[in-house]
C-alpha cells in the first residue's frame, strides 16, 4: 500500500471511527500550541534584556488540560447544531454563526477563563474576579474573529471536519487566549526559575 493511500486510510478513520478522540485530543493539543507560541514570543522578546523569561511548563499543561475539557463540548455542540440547522445555504450559515456566537462564544470564554483560574488554585473568587476583567475583551475580539472562520466552517466543510478545522483556527485564537490569560500575571507568577 502506497504511502499516500495509508495516510489516507489513517486519516479516515481518525475521522469517522475515532471522531470523538481526535476532537478531543486535537482541541487540547493545540490550546497547548497555542500557549507555547505565546510563551515563546515572550522570551524572544525578552533574550537580551534584564529580566530572564523562562518557559512555564506547568502553564502549557494547565492549557492543555483546559482544551482536552473544552473538546468534548466542541464535538457535541458542532453535532447538534448540524442537527438542529441543517444545509449550507446563505441564510443557514449566518444562523449558525449567530447560534453560535450566542451561545457558544460566551460558555467556551467563560469555561477557558473559569477553569484555568481554578486550574491555578485561584479558587471560586479569583475565577470570578479573572471573568469579570477578561470576559469583555475576550468576547469582543470572538465577535471579530469567529463570524469570518464559522462562515468557512458552516458554508464548505462537512460535520466531521468542523472540530478540527475550529482546532486549527483556534492555533491564533489560543495564542490570544493564552495572552489575554497571563497578560496581567506579577512577574514572579509570570516567570519560572
Amino acid at each position: 500500500m502506497a504511502l499516500t493511500a495509508r495516510f489516507r486510510l489513517v486519516i479516515d478513520k481518525l475521522f469517522t471511527k475515532h471522531l470523538f478522540t481526535t476532537n478531543v485530543v486535537t482541541c487540547g493539543a493545540l490550546l497547548g500550541v497555542g500557549d507555547a507560541c505565546v510563551q515563546g514570543m515572550n522570551i524572544a522578546v525578552h533574550k537580551g534584556a534584564d529580566q530572564q523569561v523562562n518557559y512555564d511548563f506547568k502553564r502549557t499543561g494547565r492549557m492543555v488540560v483546559i482544551g482536552l475539557a473544552l473538546g468534548p463540548f466542541n464535538h457535541f455542540w458542532y453535532a447538534i447544531l448540524d442537527k438542529v440547522v441543517k444545509g449550507t445555504g446563505a441564510q443557514v450559515v449566518f444562523k449558525k454563526i449567530a447560534l453560535d456566537q450566542a451561545f457558544a462564544g460566551p460558555f467556551f470564554c467563560t469555561l477557558f477563563l473559569t477553569g484555568t483560574s481554578l486550574l491555578e488554585g485561584q479558587g471560586i473568587e479569583g475565577a470570578k474576579s479573572e471573568w469579570k476583567e477578561k470576559f469583555l475583551p475576550i468576547y469582543m475580539v470572538d465577535w471579530c474573529f469567529w463570524p469570518m472562520a464559522q462562515f468557512i466552517n458552516f458554508k464548505f466543510l462537512p460535520t466531521q471536519y468542523r472540530v478540527a478545522y475550529v482546532s486549527t483556527a483556534t492555533l491564533i485564537w489560543n495564542s490570544f487566549l493564552s495572552y489575554m490569560k497571563h497578560e496581567n500575571l506579577p512577574a514572579d507568577e509570570e516567570h519560572v526559575h
